[in-house]
């Protein structure tokens, strides 16, 4: 397959472009385009063959479900049996923008898009050009992260050309995203609104709309291979290539034994790489870069990866030890335990 890769403002999208990738994805075409969290692969989502193809070419499986991005919250009413009595305060803070709605679905929705389960993830993205996508498709778009499976989500058009390149019809290229985090997804089917993945929306802020919301906590690793609740759930996720182990603990501590790890690691001949943001880093700075510099630490040829855990319990804190964590898959060093090796 050729892949086209057609660039856009990303303030001021070109009419002509959004056109050629709304007309492909009408077509059963898949559309890789960015949005304010990361680059996402679109299908249109009532397509069952079309959206087949995303988990062909990304590698994903298929328990696994998928978000569908709409362009305003009249479109939901399609994709849901009901709309829960919360939603329509939550969208109407937080939409457009980086919340994922998970809720009870309708018929008309295949199950390839939510891996068999009675519910939807739906979002109204905020950035410009998936804005306009949406609004010249005309129809709702299944669209998990553009890069395959496992690895690094992309925040730029040049991590979906490296992972997708022949894989799909067109890429738009707008630019950097500015979040650099999946949405955070939000249950409400249940009694209790439960956050399934921490994201750039904060619990405190979903808080202040609900009174009452819990976070999730699956057991890692006990349910990969049964459907998902939500994207972004398996215990392997957003890795690199090389191994990556992560350190958690007093940032003192952590810094020594990371430092005493890696030169033991050179000394046996291994080229390691070093993630750390600082002991107080700058959330929405690191978020933004954190998966670009795992692919670069990738790209740079390292044999592993050493990381420091990026304290807080809330907002973006919270998402970003998430992804470090499943980025690590199970390879997690406490300070507090007995030592042992990487």
């Amino acid at each position: 397959m050729l892949t086209e890769v057609l660039i856009v403002d990303a303030a001021a999208p070109d009419a002509a472009a959004i056109a050629r990738a709304a007309r492909c994805l009408r077509q059963g075409g898949l559309v890789a385009f960015p949005t304010e969290t990361v680059y996402g692969l679109g299908a249109h989502a009532l397509d069952s063959h079309a959206v087949a193809r995303i988990f062909e070419a990304k590698g994903r499986p298929v328990n696994d479900p998928l978000i569908v991005h709409v362009a305003d919250f009249e479109q939901i009413e399609a994709l849901v049996s009901h709309i829960p009595a919360t939603a329509p305060a939550l969208a109407a803070r937080f939409w457009p923008g980086a919340l994922t709605l998970v809720m009870p679905r309708s018929t008309a929705v295949p199950d390839v898009v939510t891996a068999g389960l009675p519910t939807v993830a739906v979002r109204v993205p905020s950035h410009p050009v998936a804005r306009a996508l949406l609004a010249a498709t005309r129809l709702p778009v299944a669209a998990p992260s553009a890069n395959l499976f496992s690895r690094p989500s992309p925040t730029r058009a040049s991590h979906v050309r490296d992972d997708l390149e022949g894989r799909v019809d067109i890429i738009l290229d707008g630019g950097p995203a500015h979040v650099g985090l999946e949405s955070t997804v939000l249950d409400l089917s249940g009694d209790v609104p439960a956050v399934l993945r921490p994201g750039a929306i904060s619990l405190q802020a979903l808080g202040d709309v609900l009174g009452d919301v819990r976070l999730w906590h699956t057991t890692r690793g006990a349910a990969d291979s049964t459907a998902m609740r939500s994207p972004g759930l398996l215990s392997k996720h957003y890795a690199p290539r090389a191994p990556l182990t992560l350190y958690e603990g007093a940032p003192g501590v952590v810094e020594a034994r990371m430092k005493a790890d890696a030169t033991a690691a050179t000394a046996a001949g291994r080229k390691v790489g070093v993630l750390d943001f600082g002991a107080e880093p700058d959330s929405t700075v690191v978020a933004s870069r954190l998966f670009a510099t795992l692919r670069e630490l990738d790209a740079s040829g390292v044999d592993l990866i050493l990381a420091r855990g990026v304290p807080g319990l809330d907002g973006l804190g919270l998402a970003i030890q998430d992804r470090l964590r499943r980025a690590a898959a199970g390879r997690i060093v406490n300070v507090d335990s007995p030592r042992t090796g990487v």
